[in-house]
């Protein structure tokens, strides 16, 4: 499938005294699959910028206004030329190799994705008997289709603390849960591998009504990805958690695993993406600028704070904000 230009667009207004927001924006990019673009805005803020949170990386908008300023609003332009993307992982080659740096980025620990303890316990079980880090991974994301469930009532995308699924049993949730769970598994086993944040901007090509945007109101459709670097193919992309919502979601629901539809999604989504979705970021623990609050375990929705706290994010109707997707022509 060629390249397709992606727009999103945020609108947003809310008053109560002194408000700042912040605004996520992709300061991710691959040459494979994904480039960002530039990114617009008009707002009666008294200060909008561009701004990054150094330790996680996350670029974002942030806008502040002064207090008593009447209905705060803002709107966001942000525009992406994205594709398909698959890897043969039947062809290893030689790719780049990842920097120092690099490596200890994506085998760290976040605050909710140790990869010591019960992590560690967990994918040792898992790959206990299998050689190469192939064959590693694709026995975790096997064991992520097998022993996870999506949960439809689990608020956003969920928040991911795997220690806590890993101990409670419980292992439903959405793709922020089933997803660090399968990035955490894997940098417990030293192989590198990230989370991407982002957002569905269009239906899916690939006949999935479960896996694209519904309309061009992508207020909800927030969803991440996973990747994991293996040294003879680079990175490569991976979705075990939209492998559950296909058995979940896809008409007529409820599907089994040995579904065809299912069979298809899982070989598909070890090792390809569609490229109807916006990439944000790759960013774990992220401080908003500005602001002295806790850190947030990713940054994938809007976020404000008035005078009254921290607006809820999960909520667009009483935050008011919208999010609209388009294609243009590149």
């Amino acid at each position: 499938m060629p390249p397709r230009r992606r727009r999103s667009r945020k609108r947003q207004g809310k008053p109560e005294g002194k408000v700042q927001a912040w605004l996520p924006v992709a300061s991710f990019g691959n040459p494979d699959w994904f480039k960002p673009g530039e990114n617009t805005w008009t707002t009666n803020a008294a200060a909008a910028k561009l701004v990054r949170d150094p330790a996680s990386g996350a670029e974002m908008l942030h806008l502040q206004w002064a207090e008593g300023a009447a209905s705060p609003k803002v709107e966001l332009t942000s525009k992406a030329v994205t594709r398909d993307w698959s890897v043969d992982l039947a062809a290893p080659g030689t790719p780049a190799a990842l920097t120092a740096d690099e490596r200890r980025v994506n085998t760290a620990a976040t605050d909710l994705i140790p990869t010591s303890g019960i992590v560690r316990e967990t994918s040792d079980r898992i790959v206990a008997g299998k050689g190469d880090d192939l064959q590693k991974v694709h026995a975790i994301f096997e064991w992520i289709v097998e022993n996870t469930y999506r949960n439809a009532a689990t608020r956003g995308c969920g928040i991911g603390d795997i220690a806590a699924m890993l101990k409670s049993g419980n292992l439903g949730g959405k793709c922020a849960d089933l997803n660090a769970l399968f990035v955490g598994l894997v940098r417990s086993q030293g192989i590198p591998a990230r989370d991407v944040y982002g957002l569905r901007v269009m239906p899916s090509q690939f006949g999935y009504k479960s896996l694209g945007a519904g309309s061009d109101i992508v207020t909800k459709a927030q969803h991440c990805r996973s990747e994991v670097y293996l040294s003879n193919f680079g990175w490569v992309p991976m979705d075990p958690a939209d492998v559950r919502k296909v058995v979940l979601e896809e008409p007529p629901g409820k599907l089994a695993l040995d579904d065809p539809k299912v069979v298809a999604a899982r070989k598909a989504l070890f090792g390809g993406w569609e490229g109807n979705w916006f990439a944000y970021n790759t960013a774990h623990d992220v401080k908003l600028p500005g602001h002295d609050g806790p850190s947030l375990p990713f940054l994938m929705y809007p976020q404000a704070v008035t005078a009254a706290g921290m607006l809820d994010c999960l909520d667009p109707d009483s935050f008011r904000y919208t999010i609209r997707s388009a294609e243009i022509a590149v």
